[in-house]
């Protein structure tokens, strides 16, 4: 006890100074350790299946180690935010669709890390990822989802609906944003700039006639239009084998050149959108792209997932395919990072997480009378009528 009391007695006497010290050299031993690590390093991918194409994306890929953070914490943050959606929808404070990204995060962060600012991109209704790989932050996407004035879309879009530059949604009707997306490749082209758009779909939107008429124009008139199916392998509850007579996604569109990517690599997947964005903005007409990737929720929040697949499945998966896992693993074991240096970046998104969730929850919100506002974009106010012709409510753009 007597020993004790003297340790205890000599800490308090050696006071801030001696804590400093040992601050100061922890922080020199990181930063020494920092400078240790490689500043790239060159990974082999798996080779894509290619359609019409004589040769494809290389088999090897350069990432930095500054990239390598980014990915990182740029997919950490969205599995962080989907896992918070998930205990929100659960506490009945985010209500109505809500479709879960996790899993999935290579595909948009891949594709976003190939893509310049100025490109276009337009998905379906599992957008969450997509609005924050796009720039949106994760107070706003997650306000959204809440319903509230600080929302990317002022609360009025919610979880299938949100938007940002350059990011078209987040549609609702299945398979009807390709359409779209094929007419904003044709407004690149129009106005003569080099942008390409990606227009995503999922695998259960696949067979439908309307994404067979775009190809069709698309192939037509040569548009930038990168067509990605994410193949997740169910379309809500249904497996691809049961819904599609040909589950090669990337050979559907026949006469258009396609690609099958493994979605569970970011690497794959950067390396193969630079390849097809660079062969649209050669003027070679549009390009085919299937994700081969997997959602850890089910199909919504209203769907278990486990009805139409097993839990051995699922873990199977996450053991041997998750995307953070793989990411994490090359960086480490190619000393571009640290396991000490990763678990950091992990408490600070999970800081970002909460922070955000507090923001989404107590924002207020929007009031009744903007019901009617940014209906169109910068026109004069116009009056709208509401759920009877005595209800009317202002519009502003």
């Amino acid at each position: 006890m007597r020993k004790m009391l003297l340790a205890a007695l000599s800490r308090v006497l050696q006071g801030p100074a001696a804590a400093a010290g040992r601050t100061a050299s922890r922080v020199m031993v990181a930063s020494r350790n920092y400078g240790d690590f490689a500043n790239e390093a060159t990974f082999e991918i798996k080779k894509c299946d290619l359609h019409r194409l004589d040769e494809g994306p290389g088999t090897t890929a350069v990432m930095t180690r500054e990239e390598g953070l980014h990915y990182y914490k740029t997919m950490q943050t969205i599995r962080r935010m989907e896992l918070k959606s998930d205990q929100l929808y659960k506490q009945k404070i985010i209500r109505g669709f809500c479709h879960l990204y996790d899993g999935q995060e290579a595909c948009c962060v891949g594709l976003e890390a190939a893509i310049k600012p100025t490109d276009h991109v337009i998905t379906a209704y599992r957008a969450h990822g997509f609005t924050y790989a796009r720039g949106v932050p994760v107070r706003e996407i997650l306000a959204e989802l809440t319903g509230r004035k600080g929302g990317c879309v002022k609360g009025k879009g919610g979880s299938m609906h949100m938007y940002t530059k350059n990011f078209y949604g987040g549609n609702g009707i299945v398979g009807a944003q390709v359409p779209l997306g094929a007419g904003i490749a044709l407004a690149c082209k129009y106005f003569g700039k080099n942008e390409v758009c990606l227009t995503l779909y999922g695998d259960g939107a696949a067979n439908q006639g309307q994404i067979f008429e775009t190809y069709n124009m698309a192939a037509l008139w040569k548009l930038p239009c990168i067509f990605i199916c994410e193949n997740n392998r169910y379309g809500m509850g249904t497996s691809v084998e049961r819904a599609a007579a040909s589950t090669d996604y990337y050979k559907r569109g026949d006469f258009i050149p396609g690609l099958r990517v493994d979605g569970m690599d970011i690497l794959c997947v950067r390396e193969a959108a630079k390849f097809a964005a660079e062969h649209c903005r050669s003027g070679k007409g549009p390009i085919l792209m299937e994700l081969q990737t997997y959602r850890y929720h089910g199909h919504s929040m209203s769907d278990p997932g486990i009805s139409y697949r097993t839990r051995e499945e699922i873990q199977e998966v996450r053991s041997k395919s998750d995307p953070i896992t793989l990411l994490k693993d090359r960086m480490v074991n190619n000393n571009l990072a640290s396991i000490e240096e990763l678990k950091e970046i992990d408490v600070a998104v999970r800081k970002e997480i909460e922070e955000a969730a507090q923001f989404a929850t107590t924002d207020p919100e929007p009031p009744l009378e903007e019901l009617g506002n940014h209906i169109y974009f910068n026109e004069p106010p116009f009056e709208v009528r509401g759920p009877n012709q005595w209800i009317r409510y202002k519009s502003v753009s």
